[in-house]
């Protein structure tokens, strides 16, 4: 008698194929020798296009010149959710590399077949199959329309690293050569058949209502102009741009409005984050008893960053054409399928009638306001049918209007033994929610949807879960090995200033802080910060990349004794289960702070492209320096203030450091993002610099000259 084996398992799909799991979905080869690609992520001008041609091109074993990678809609794309959180790589990645093995497994037995031969004896190169004996085809000779109308099993395997051509290679972007030579490429640029253009007049502050509109200024205007007000959403359409802009201006003096004082004390941010009503949350809380006993050292400390803006170089835009009962949407949203929800469920068209395409803009980083700039040019498109009308919002309106970053503030306390090292850690943080994007519980949750006569409220900010990162919370648990941990959030249930995703979420003051504190911790115990921070650090790969920065910084030897520069470091592995990325800023720091170089060491396991890497970590790394030293949204207790950039300052190019990227060679380990890895790390080096130039240690951001000059 034997004994039945037992079955395999199924094989487990990527997340994101099986939510899509048809071949076709994702791949299409024509008859002209090109390979179409449809994915869900969309290019932010972060080059994930670029990485995932690379991979499709890998796993089907064609030219990457030959993959045309199709731009996200929601009338053909696989649905992947948002393109937010560093995930596109770990998750579309993933997916496209089996469904692009699995497609040429199902080609490769379908050549093998016609050409009466074993499909061990066949080889590919660049879509040509050729047998043993001089028979050969081509993909895109093979009935492929019908041989991809089927769903993925799992049961082709991906190629080895060591196999690898084209991926780990740094395959020229995609979309860099239009955007050196200034071709149309940006939603800004689009222009359709019959496009009409749309401004929106913005209410002045955030509860104020139209009391009046002279009849006779609106009497006045152009007949080519056409006004469309809904309670207190107001804004016109014109056949050209600059009439658009010129009747908007003229509009917005024949308004009078009524306002009232929402807004709480900008200088006391923390005062009013730990007093608003909020719900509170244990992330993690200590376990066993506290060794008291072997307690030498308590330290408390308090951070805290304001209001953060977007602040793409381009205002928002977009694109809305109605017909027929349905309506058109062409957006630089980081979600076009959930935009299409938002729509239909703010204004009950049904949901196939709704259609949403991607174009790119100029800079995201988080929830911007594209969403809301596609639905006031759905909202004013539906006055003039049949014809597109394109919002391009102002630069005031993109600073005062768009979702912000939330403020946050975050208490420490850590207790050390006589040898310094950490006994126990606290961690308690109050900000708002870190999401509110459309579709985000179900909710429309779309600016000018507040302004109608129908208003429908934008509540209060969500976070994500835990298990996705959380919001607040993001990287609030130390990457640390630190016993009796106890980690609180207090989200506010209140939202005087909407907020949203912002590059990196919680985790940029939470690393700040604990960043920070950690080199607090080894000031009070003598303790050079590098090798402090080594002793509580067993993850090799992070103890890699924190020897990594500090040997490209020459650390501690490469030091200037002068009195106005210093050094500092900062760590942490995004999310906790992320890219590991560690930094070493050097500033000098005389009448202001000015940060001079960046070493930047990062582990991301398997780079794709290589150089696209380094891209994202450099420019995480300048932005996150434009944050720590400058950035702050203003307000009175009525309006934000800070309308343009004289008023909210960026990093400008003569003050952009140097920045040196090193990459860990990681090609067995699954791919991680490296979009948010570095906005925690650079904002705690800043500022650990800055201490070691001074000896100020500045807790709140932004460190500005006046901040500094308080402390000394």
């Amino acid at each position: 008698m034997t004994t039945p084996s037992p079955e395999m398992p199924e094989p487990v799909l990527p997340k994101d194929l099986a939510a899509n799991p048809r071949l076709s979905t994702w791949v299409d080869l024509g008859t002209d020798g090109v390979v179409t690609v449809r994915v869900g992520k969309v290019e932010l001008g972060q080059g994930i296009l670029t990485a995932l041609a690379q991979i499709a091109a890998e796993e089907l074993d064609v030219d990457v010149d030959r993959v045309v990678m199709q731009a996200t809609s929601t009338a053909g794309s696989p649905d992947e959710a948002l393109t937010a959180g560093s995930l596109s790589i770990m998750f579309s990645g993933a997916a496209l590399r089996q469904a692009c093995a699995e497609v040429r497994a199902v080609l490769c037995a379908a050549a093998a077949a016609e050409l009466d031969v074993d499909l061990a004896d066949l080889t590919v190169g660049d879509g040509d199959l050729r047998g043993p004996g001089g028979g050969h085809t081509t993909y895109w000779r093979l009935d492929h329309a019908t041989l991809l109308d089927r769903d993925a099993d799992g049961r082709a395997t991906p190629k080895k690293s060591t196999d690898y051509r084209v991926v780990g290679a740094s395959v020229q972007r995609l979309d860099l050569p239009d955007k050196v030579t200034g071709r149309p490429r940006f939603v800004h640029d689009l222009r359709l058949q019959g496009q009409l253009f749309g401004r929106v007049i913005r209410p002045p502050s955030r509860q104020a209502h139209i009391d009046a509109i002279d009849d006779e200024v609106v009497a006045g205007l152009p007949e080519t102009v056409t006004v469309v007000r809904d309670g207190d959403f107001l804004g016109v359409v014109a056949d050209r741009e600059a009439a658009a802009v010129t009747a908007a201006s003229t509009l917005a003096d024949a308004v009078t409005w009524h306002e009232s004082a929402s807004l709480p004390d900008e200088d006391d941010l923390p005062g009013f984050l730990r007093s608003a009503q909020a719900e509170r949350s244990v992330l993690a809380e200590p376990t066993g008893a506290a060794r008291d006993g072997d307690v030498t050292h308590r330290l408390a400390r308090s951070y805290g960053r304001p209001y953060l803006a977007h602040a793409s170089l381009a205002p928002s835009c977009g694109i809305a054409r109605w017909r027929d009962g349905g309506v058109t949407v062409w957006t630089h949203s980081q979600g076009v399928f959930q935009l299409r929800r938002a729509i239909h469920v703010q204004l009950g068209v049904p949901l196939d009638r709704v259609v949403v395409h991607h174009v790119e803009g100029a800079g995201s980083y988080g929830h911007n306001a594209a969403d809301d700039a596609a639905f006031d040019a759905v909202l004013l498109a539906r006055a003039v049918e049949g014809r597109p009308v394109q919002v391009v919002w102002s630069r005031h309106d993109e600073l005062t209007w768009a979702p912000f970053g939330a403020a946050m503030t975050v208490d420490l306390e850590a207790t050390v033994g006589a040898d310094g090292r950490i006994l126990g850690w606290r961690h308690e943080a109050w900000s708002n929610g870190h999401t509110s994007r459309p579709d985000t519980g179900g909710l429309p949750r779309l600016l000018a949807a507040t302004h109608t006569a129908d208003p429908t409220p934008i509540p209060p900010s969500a976070d994500p879960p835990p298990e996705r990162g959380a919001g607040l919370l993001r990287n609030a648990v130390p990457y640390y090995d630190v016993p009796h941990l106890e980690v609180i959030g207090n989200r506010l249930l209140t939202m005087p200033l909407r907020v949203s995703s912002l590059r990196s979420l919680g985790a940029h003051l939470n690393v700040f802080a604990v960043e920070s504190f950690l080199d607090e911790l080894a000031d009070a115990a003598g303790v050079d910060p590098v090798e402090y921070r080594l002793r509580h650090l067993t993850d090799p790969r992070a103890r890699a990349v924190v020897e990594a920065v500090a040997a490209a910084a020459d650390w501690p030897s490469g030091a200037d004794a002068s009195g106005d520069t210093g050094r500092g470091i900062g760590f942490a592995r995004y999310k906790n289960i992320g890219a590991y990325c560690a930094v070493v800023a050097e500033v000098e720091a005389t009448h202001e702070v000015r940060v001079t170089r960046l070493h930047v060491a990062v582990d991301v396991g398997q780079v794709v492209n290589p150089d696209g890497v380094a891209n994202q970590l450099e420019g995480g790394a300048i932005q996150a320096t434009s944050w720590t030293l400058k950035e702050r949204v203003r307000f009175d207790d009525t309006r934000v203030t800070s309308g343009d950039w004289e008023t909210y300052p960026i990093l400008r190019f003569t003050e952009v450091p140097h920045v040196d990227v090193e990459i860990m060679s990681r090609p067995d380990d699954p791919s991680l993002g490296s979009g948010e890895a570095a906005q925690g790390p650079t904002a705690a080096a800043i500022g650990n610099a800055v201490y070691d130039a001074l000896g100020v240690r500045v807790r709140d951001l932004p460190l500005t000259a006046d901040r500094i000059t308080a402390l000394l």
